[in-house]
């Protein structure tokens, strides 16, 4: 193929006319229809994480483009999967700093989009190969996630292979299985709040069932007079905060105030992975709040409960490592592991306490970037988006693929949301994330 790649930069250094990439993208050069080996595939994600069965039934196809060719525009509609197979690709998002992309990159291990349309413009720095798959791939994905989601908490919790000869980890999973770990239980006011509101209560009702702590009143009624709901007139009571927030806002910030009292440990070696785990969460539902709030198209308050809960499956796990004594808790193993139990053992949590199946979703979905479970905008989404932003400027945003790539950003109105811009709609929002972060803290 060296031929191929002397005549692409030949073509390149020739003259042409000048091309509007804002509106022109150029034909690939060659399009190979032959089928790429399973092993080199099997490089990219999430076709990854696919059998083998079905990841070679995938349609596929890789095209060839020349130095300087325009190879897709942002907001380009696409029925396909594109990855970067080999050269560079400088990548142009809307209203944000360009940056490259180079086939020997983790990054070119992630899709360049999600299946629907660009989310940046890509122009060829150099001869470049783009592996084409169908958008197949994350339906297929997204089936594979949901199934496994369903399953998991019936079925036997499959360590990871570097733990599964931990002694810890093997007892945990044993609890697990035999329904026999300790899970965080709710507030009594919170509980029949929740339940009262099964049914249709009016407000006298719920701020009746709320007053009876003076900590929950105290803090919705400051949740009412902050910035987040930019009061003309401040509220003194229970009742008249109920009816600025409305019932439904009550209710799921009443269970976002009462989760803080799980984030606890008597273990000083735990106190402090509690502590980094609820101001984790703090971050993530305050800035879950703020992007539903710039969407309006997912209920804020439903978003701040949602960030919250992304990572409640930690708290059992935790709760666990005290059980065993101070001498046998690993906290590196413990964070190592984290990643991989906080999903299953999360949806196990929100069942328990009869959280709705939208929410008992979202710990399993949370960093899940490729899942798509429909065409608009929803809950999940928001976590998705919001867990992908709090990322930015980490240094496992290196690992993590560009926030325009994913299906969650192709569902946003303005179709906006790239780094820079996240970054200065955080700056813009930062009083209202400190409200959202103050009140539940």
């Amino acid at each position: 193929m060296k031929y191929l790649e002397q005549f692409f930069n030949a073509k390149a250094a020739a003259p042409k006319a000048s091309i509007d990439t804002k509106s022109v993208v150029d034909s690939p050069c060659l399009i190979e229809q032959t089928k790429q080996p399973l092993a080199v595939l099997q490089r990219f994600v999430p076709i990854r994480e696919l059998d083998s069965k079905t990841v070679q039934l995938l349609p596929h196809k890789t095209l060839h483009y020349a130095a300087g060719d325009t190879v897709f525009l942002i907001h380009q509609a696409t029925t396909s999967v594109w990855y970067l197979f080999e050269g560079t690709l400088t990548m142009v998002p809307d209203g944000a700093t360009p940056f490259e992309m180079q086939a020997d990159s983790l990054r070119a291990h992630l899709p360049i989009n999600s299946g629907k349309k660009f989310g940046a413009s890509g122009i060829a720095k150099s001869y470049v190969k783009i592996l084409e798959v169908s958008a197949d791939l994350i339906a297929h994905w997204t089936s594979q996630s949901k199934q496994q989601e369903q399953c998991v908490v019936i079925q036997d919790l499959k360590l990871p292979e570097q733990i599964n000869e931990s002694f810890f980890f093997t007892q945990f999973a044993k609890a697990y299985r035999e329904n026999k770990l300790i899970l965080p239980t709710l507030p009594d006011v919170a509980l029949k709040l929740k339940q009262a509101m099964a049914k249709e209560i009016d407000i006298a009702t719920a701020a009746h069932i709320i007053q009876v702590d003076p900590a929950i009143t105290g803090s919705l009624i400051q949740i009412a007079n902050s910035p987040l709901y930019s009061p003309i007139s401040p509220v003194t009571n229970c009742h008249d905060a109920v009816t600025r927030l409305g019932l439904t806002a009550t209710r799921s910030l009443v269970l976002g105030i009462s989760l803080k009292q799980l984030f606890r440990s008597h273990n000083p070696k735990l106190i402090k992975a509690m502590q980094s785990l609820w101001k984790k969460s703090l971050y993530l539902s305050s800035l879950s709040f703020v992007l539903a709030q710039q969407t309006h198209d997912v209920n804020p308050e439903d978003a701040l409960l949602a960030g919250l809960i992304s990572d409640i499956g930690v708290i059992p796990l935790l709760y666990f490592a005290e059980q065993q004594g101070e001498n046998d808790i690993d906290i590196t193993q413990l964070e190592e592991t984290i990643p991989l139990l906080r999903g299953p053992v999360g949806r196990l949590v929100l069942h328990t306490l009869g959280f709705s199946e939208t929410l008992t979703q979202i710990p399993y979905h949370a960093e899940d970037w490729y899942f798509d479970n429909n065409d608009t905008l929803g809950l999940i989404d928001i976590v998705i988006l919001a867990k992908l932003h709090s990322f930015i400027g980490t240094e496992r945003s290196k690992t993590l693929p560009a926030i325009c790539s994913i299906p969650a950003y192709t569902k946003l109105n303005d179709g906006k949301l790239n780094p820079d811009l996240s970054l200065q709609v955080l700056r813009n929002a930062q009083q209202r994330i400190q409200a959202a972060m103050n009140i539940l803290s």
